[in-house]
């Protein structure tokens, strides 16, 4: 009667039929059958990793052996096949006791054979017969090039280390940030898919995510090697001041009163902004809108996309050095020793008096409510914008300060600073401007006409690192959450790693010594000075006096 009923019913192919019952196949999980044999006997482990498909005993091994016994005297034969017939009907509490008694018996040399043959057998494939979610998580918790290597331990292996979960999981760890275990960081490269819409045989076989993790591991191998192709932009008549870039546009300000956009993708010119009087130091721009700063004592905000000038900020008595913008706040530093808050919408302006000399920078951090300044008198301010209080001043550089950037680094643990600054006691104040519950930046980085850049504790003010390398004064730096980029005006850009301090590559600028100066050869070797940087995820841009910007891409070797 069974047997009629279950030829009539279609079995689905995770079903079979098994002593008159349905019963329900695991296909991808093999580790079902294990109360009926053991790991090694079972027949369902066994095929699925591909090495028999017998039921009780590994039918290659088995033949090696019948093939050694069928070469003995009978009566030896006779005697070896009771032995291991005996043995095979044996339960698991006599097979332990007659392992006991042989493996007392045994000499040295059986010993050490016996101990050579069982480890190979005894070699579990716990990928196979763990269930996937167990395997899947095991493997997250492999570095790229372990897993790499797991994918070529055979065909299952490969499909569990190649699952989209895993590869997933792999950039949670590594893009934007350094991972703890194995203290590598991929860059971000605008989260960009790497789907081809139209793949060819080999690209369908690479799942998403690890074709993610695969480009930005490429492009952070450059980085580190120092490998990259190098891009020029000749479109100014004077010295370069300032530049800022986006993934398609790049901004420059120069000393000929114009800024020029450039589009990435062509290198073309596509427009160019006038209407200053005098230099453009400093720029800003975002999705809408480019707000520059100038020598002629002005602030001008643009619709790059017309070229029209929007409107223009006149209050500062002497050259805008610097600008930054968040929504509807610009804040300014001049040469004429003040910070300058305006707010657009309810056209207002408060100066925010402290430095002695030129302010060059000036950086917000709107998370916090607070401005950073620093300026000619060597010092660092740090400013809050709703009271327009200065809440601290930084002090410990010796030449006039360029630059101020505000970080927030995640892995403070590993972070390398001077033994010298380790003892430095917090500041004591009871009046502590960081007691609020804000996400306030860990630290800032500076740079200086003093040839050194400069890693400060925000908490207690101390400086912790100073970096030396430069051989003449630091005019601008860039960082991101892996690497710093500083140019100088000893002609040279360096590369360092923020986390150790350690500078990585040093390029050089443009020479100033024509091809065909026939002094060139005996003359010292000179080059221009580096006015302004800027890093991205994949590229860095240098500006210098000559009126050249360079590109270094380390996403196209």
């Amino acid at each position: 009667m069974v047997s009629e009923m279950s030829k009539k019913r279609e079995f689905k192919d995770d079903e079979e039929l098994e002593h008159g019952k349905v019963v329900k196949r695991f296909n991808g999980l093999p580790q079902f059958n294990l109360q009926r044999f053991c790991y090694r006997h079972n027949p369902d482990v066994q095929s699925s990793v591909g090495s028999t498909t017998c039921y009780k005993q590994d039918a290659n091994r088995l033949k090696s052996v019948n093939d050694k016994i069928s070469q003995l005297p009978k009566n030896e034969r006779e005697e070896v096949h009771h032995v291991v017939s005996t043995f095979r009907k044996s339960n698991d509490k006599l097979r332990k006791l007659m392992l006991e008694g042989i493996l007392t018996a045994c000499c040295f040399p059986q010993l050490s054979y016996v101990a050579s043959e069982v480890q190979n057998m005894i070699r579990i494939d716990f990928i196979s017969i763990l269930p996937q979610e167990i395997s899947l998580r095991i493997l997250c918790y492999l570095d790229c090039q372990s897993l790499c290597s797991a994918a070529k331990v055979c065909r299952r292996w490969k499909t569990m280390a190649d699952d989209d979960r895993v590869w997933h999981r792999m950039c949670e760890q590594h893009i934007d940030r350094k991972c703890p275990n194995c203290g590598w960081g991929l860059p971000r490269l605008h989260m960009k898919r790497a789907r081809n819409p139209t793949p060819t045989r080999c690209t369908e076989l690479i799942t998403p995510w690890k074709a993610i993790y695969r480009d930005r591991f490429k492009v952070e191998c450059n980085w580190r090697k120092g490998q990259c192709v190098i891009q020029e932009f000749k479109g100014h008549m004077d010295g370069v001041l300032t530049l800022q870039f986006s993934s398609r546009l790049l901004f420059t300000g120069s000393y000929d009163s114009t800024v020029a956009i450039w589009d990435l993708c062509s290198g073309r010119l596509i427009r160019r902004l006038s209407g200053h009087g005098d230099g453009v130091k400093t720029l800003y721009f975002d999705e809408q809108k480019v707000i520059t700063g100038s020598l002629d004592k002005a602030i001008r905000v643009w619709n790059y996309i017309t070229g029209e000038c929007i409107s223009t900020y006149r209050g500062h008595t002497d050259s805008v050095l610097s600008v930054d913008s968040y929504k509807k706040i610009i804040v300014s530093g001049s040469a004429d020793k003040t910070v300058k808050v305006w707010h657009v919408e309810s056209r207002t302006c408060y100066s925010l008096r402290g430095h002695t000399e030129w302010v060059n920078c000036v950086k917000l951090h709107p998370l916090s409510f607070l401005c950073f300044s620093c300026s000619d008198d060597t010092t660092i301010r740090m400013w809050d914008i709703r009271t327009n209080a200065c809440r601290r001043v930084f002090r410990g550089h010796v030449g006039q300060v360029q630059k101020v950037i505000p970080l927030t680094i995640i892995d403070i643990e590993n972070l390398v600073v001077d033994d010298k600054q380790t003892s430095d006691p917090p500041t004591d104040d009871p009046h502590d401007p960081l007691t609020e519950d804000l996400p306030y930046p860990t630290h800032i980085l500076s740079c200086s006409l003093d040839n050194t850049i400069k890693l400060w504790d925000v908490k207690t003010g101390n400086c912790v690192r100073t970096q030396f390398g430069h051989v003449e004064g630091v005019w601008d730096i860039a960082a991101d959450n892996f690497r710093i980029v500083s140019g100088s005006h000893d002609g040279t850009v360096k590369l360092w790693d923020l986390q150790s301090g350690k500078c990585i590559h040093t390029f050089q600028g443009k020479s100033l010594q024509e091809p065909h100066d026939q002094q060139a050869e005996t003359a010292p070797h000179k080059v221009s000075p580096i006015a302004c940087v800027g890093i991205g995820d994949s590229e860095f841009f240098t500006g210098d006096e000559m009126g050249y910007v360079k590109r270094y891409r380390f996403d196209t070797t």
